[in-house]
């Protein structure tokens, strides 16, 4: 673990969400209404074609008091991407990222900003006792995420149940360490994080999580075949 952190909790004024919004207009309002009540800085990554960036310009517009960024790309950039442009732009000792859908709501980001008095950093869990899926998914999905996890523990050596939820704080110090070492551009992303910050002998807690699971999954076969290449070339190649 790196350098401890003084004090019982984790101020939100120094905390840094990143959330990549690809092509998310129909739904980007309803993320924005629900971090309203962040103390924090918010950046969006936006590397699609449709009209998210003027939604979030707009509602930015309507509420001066919060801090929000937009970043906008002409080329796709992948999950991973958009997740490492949106760190590299962020100036808190804490940075954070989710996804777009909402699936996890602002107190439960915040509950995983608290536990970095003490880690470097923390990830949500839907596996582990204690977490609560308020829409359970359906008997593939489930298996997939298992199957999925069992991979990754077999290539990685990585004890975590879920490196996919889409909600992980980390302290500035753990990112900046690897970053530079970072290669992955899509959803195999987390599990590179993950596999470099355990080399480097951060401590990351998995925290059991509430998950909404608000929509269905972006990733596709497509990507999931790709995911699974991608992280058999980071180990391997």
């Amino acid at each position: 673990m790196l350098t401890d952190t003084q004090g019982s909790d984790v101020d939100r004024a120094d905390c840094t969400l990143v959330i990549p919004a690809y092509n998310e207009e129909k739904r980007i309002r309803s993320l924005l209404e629900d971090l309203s009540g962040f103390r924090g800085d918010l950046i969006f990554v936006c590397d699609g074609t449709d009209a998210t960036p003027a939604v979030i310009g707009a509602f930015a517009a309507a509420h001066p008091s919060l801090s929000i960024r937009c970043l906008t790309f002409p080329v796709r950039l992948g999950k991973g991407g958009g997740v490492v442009a949106g760190i590299r732009e962020a100036s808190t000792r804490y940075v954070g990222y989710m996804d777009a859908d909402g699936s996890t709501s602002l107190s439960e980001m915040e509950r995983l900003f608290d536990c970095l008095v003490d880690a470097d950093g923390a990830i949500g869990s839907r596996w582990l006792p204690g977490s609560v899926m308020t829409v359970r998914q359906g008997l593939r999905r489930r298996a997939e995420s298992r199957l999925f996890n069992l991979v990754v523990r077999l290539l990685f050596g990585l004890g975590y149940r879920d490196t996919q939820c889409g909600a992980k704080v980390f302290r500035r110090e753990a990112l900046d360490r690897v970053l530079p070492s970072i290669r992955s551009t899509g959803f195999e992303f987390d599990v590179e994080l993950l596999w470099r910050l355990a080399q480097s002998d951060c401590r990351v807690e998995e925290v059991p999580i509430t998950w909404e699971n608000r929509d269905e999954s972006k990733v596709g076969t497509s990507d999931a075949q790709e995911m699974l290449s991608g992280m058999i070339r980071l180990r391997f190649g």
